[in-house]
């Protein structure tokens, strides 16, 4: 996922188990706006089950939800916050828990089988390991093969899969799971949080409405000067469909680019971490980063998520656009003509429902090109 900035403690929240016996609520200090995930998951740590099933739009804090869940699980105190086996959990680099990406576009067979030979091994360390699988939504072919294991799971191994959505083809994996909902955080408390973190007062609401709940979003959208620029060229598409394909296939191609300058702020990011990962090598004389095709992997994979998600970002824009138009339109003319009125609403009502759909195709990893260009000619039917 994309690396947010490192959240403090909450005030009040120690890193001691909670008096309620449950793991400290310290060890989901990072997520942002999650009560009820972050209430069923510490009750859950107590008697966990084989497996749970995380869902929930990118940017909801899913790493740190994961590695905290991890480090209760594994912790031999419960989940204290401060011991050695809570700290390396919380950075990802407990050897029981195993985050599992996938190797390309989709999860393959290949990635599934890796997942059920980890499911086979014993605990390196503790008494029960931590397999998290991302992406699942994108396993349609390889469910099969993770389904044979989550019917007879290993009793020292505990599931965490993560899902954008589930799609129907996914429901038999997501029957296996206890489903575990993540919700976009309200905007005033979006932009609570990030005045918190420094970001000024002014700009503060601007940055959470365009983060449509995601407090990692709305961090890496503070230092993105491009944001208003984007989001006017999504609000200028009705007006600059004139009805040929290829007005279309041109304004396909200008959303596409803006939402790859959209990723910067996070190459930038990427950038920087692994420039330090350089010098720490240095320090030690190693003439190469450890693992550096694995970290390279990683933030190629943060980056495709992060320009899809700009592209959800502008089709709500979009779709915002239409609805805008569509009450201009109930308003201006229905006194008048009321027949010409209706007919323009619906129109607009149909324009709406083509960029919800556009919306929901990208969960699929489509060819983004043919997916817009397809989009733009239904609209181009509605006049500007």
């Amino acid at each position: 996922m994309s690396p947010g900035a490192p959240a403090a403690t909450p005030a009040g929240l120690g890193h001691d188990e909670g008096d309620d016996g449950l793991p400290s609520p310290a060890l989901f200090a990072g997520v942002v706006g999650q009560p009820d995930a972050l209430s069923q998951l510490r009750a859950a740590a107590r008697r966990p089950v084989h497996a749970y099933l995380v869902v929930g739009t990118p940017g909801l804090g899913q790493q740190p939800l994961v590695r905290g869940f991890a480090a209760a699980l594994l912790c031999p105190d419960g989940g204290c916050g401060h011991c050695s086996v809570c700290r390396r959990a919380l950075a990802g680099v407990h050897p029981d828990l195993v985050e599992v990406e996938r190797s390309g576009a989709f999860v393959t067979v290949d990635d599934a089988r890796r997942v059920v030979r980890l499911a086979q091994r014993r605990p390196l360390e503790g008494h029960r390991q931590v397999i998290a699988v991302w992406d699942i939504h994108l396993a349609r072919l390889a469910a099969p093969v993770l389904l044979k294991t989550l019917e007879e799971p290993a009793g020292q191994t505990v599931f965490v899969l993560l899902a954008d959505a589930v799609p129907a083809e996914l429901a038999t994996v997501a029957s296996r799971c206890v489903t575990v909902a993540l919700r976009p955080v309200p905007a005033p408390q979006l932009a609570e949080r990030l005045r918190a973190e420094g970001v000024a007062g002014d700009d503060a609401p601007e940055l959470a409405e365009a983060a449509r709940g995601s407090i990692e979003r709305a961090r890496l959208l503070a230092a993105d000067a491009g944001l208003a620029a984007r989001r006017a060229l999504w609000r200028s598409v009705p007006s600059r469909l004139d009805g040929t394909g290829a007005s279309a296939a041109s304004l396909a191609g200008e959303l596409l680019a803006s939402a790859e300058d959209a990723v910067e702020p996070l190459r930038a990011r990427h950038r920087t971490e692994v420039e330090g990962l350089e010098a720490a090598a240095e320090q030690r004389g190693e003439r190469t980063v450890t693992g550096r095709k694995e970290i390279e992997d990683r933030h190629h994979r943060e980056e495709r998520r992060w320009r899809t998600d700009e592209l959800r970002a502008g089709l709500a824009v979009l779709a915002a656009a239409y609805r805008d138009r569509m009450l201009a339109s109930a308003t201006a003319e229905a006194s008048e003509q009321p027949a010409r009125a209706e007919a323009r609403v619906a129109a607009l009502a149909g324009a709406v429902e083509a960029v919800e759909q556009a919306a929901a195709e990208l969960v699929r990893n489509p060819n983004e090109t043919l997916l817009l260009e397809a989009m733009l000619v239904r609209l181009s039917a509605v006049a500007g």
